[in-house]
């Protein structure tokens, strides 16, 4: 069972927090009223996943991020957003956090956040070995429309930086954040040209039981049941470079490459463009706008280890 810690200041949104955290299956919730009460309690026992507020007083979320950073680099941190405060979300993005959520969207998105960030923070390392051995590895996917081909992609690309050590554990699952939203983005924004507003009304009639799945509608239909998605990824010792290309219409894609205000990325391309801006080192995009290259640079001392790696 996979423990979660949840951090905020406000009794009422910890009581809140909480109660969304234990509809999911599997889940063991803690809580504390702020990030030096978290670190004691981390001193103890470790959590599996922090949930944590921004703005809390003795140590606020920041500060939480950075101190778990340093003291517990497996255990990934999401941070939970005001309404205004981008700018303070990418700087604890920056600072190690694995992703956010915004209050206003926790009945919708938190669950399901917290339940990606776990399962790619537990990835499978069956071939470490091996990989240990990696100089160069590139490979060519066409996926069609279906989400369930994400986790097995992530899941294998982050066994394999994290082998290359281009960068830490925390890294890596920022790494895998950054890809599994691209890939998310390029089916149901690209090729089956779904906007957020759409998505959340289709899952909310899934859940009331009123019919066919939009998304699934649209997989059956022309011309969307025929798009797949081209993902790309080259890996070696000192770099990981992925390209994503759905086969939509694309979307304008100069307010997003030019934007250096996050409010602006959010409001042009959501929150998946903001995550991946943030986590990886480079972001372009094509001139239609429905392909995006990203790349990873190496991280850490010598020969790519991230400072306090084993030797082996």
């Amino acid at each position: 069972m996979a423990k979660i810690l949840v951090v905020d200041d406000s009794a009422v949104d910890r009581h809140v927090v909480t109660g969304l955290l234990g509809k999911g299956a599997g889940l063991s919730v803690e809580a504390a009223e702020n990030g030096a009460a978290a670190l004691a309690m981390m001193q103890q026992s470790p959590p599996d996943l922090i949930v944590t507020d921004l703005q809390m007083p003795e140590l606020d979320g920041l500060g939480l991020i950075k101190a778990v950073r340093v003291h517990h680099p497996r255990v990934p941190v999401i941070l939970m957003t005001a309404h205004g405060s981008e700018e303070l979300a990418v700087e604890a993005l920056e600072a190690g956090a694995a992703s956010y959520v915004p209050k206003s969207q926790l009945p919708e998105k938190l669950l399901d956040t917290v339940e990606q960030v776990l399962a790619l923070s537990q990835a499978n390392r069956s071939f470490e070995v091996l990989a240990d051995c990696l100089v160069l590895c590139e490979f060519t996917l066409l996926l069609k429309n279906e989400a369930a081909l994400i986790d097995p992609l992530v899941d294998a690309v982050q066994q394999l930086i994290e082998r290359t050590h281009i960068c830490d554990p925390t890294s890596r699952i920022r790494v895998g954040v950054a890809l599994e939203e691209a890939l998310l983005n390029a089916i149901y924004r690209g090729n089956l040209e779904l906007g957020f507003d759409e998505l959340q009304e289709d899952r909310a009639a899934l859940l009331r039981g009123d019919g066919a799945s939009l998304v699934e509608r649209r997989r059956n239909q022309a011309p969307y049941r025929d798009r797949k998605t081209l993902v790309r990824v080259t890996i070696t010792p000192e770099e990981a470079r992925f390209t994503v290309r759905d086969e939509g219409p694309g979307f304008d894609v100069a307010p997003v490459a030019k934007a250096d205000d996050p409010s602006a990325v959010v409001r042009e391309g959501g929150r998946g463009l903001v995550l991946m801006r943030t986590f990886m080192d480079e972001v372009s995009y094509n001139a239609a706008g429905n392909e995006v290259t990203m790349v990873k640079r190496r991280t850490g001392g010598e020969n790519g280890r991230h400072p306090g790696a084993a030797a082996e």
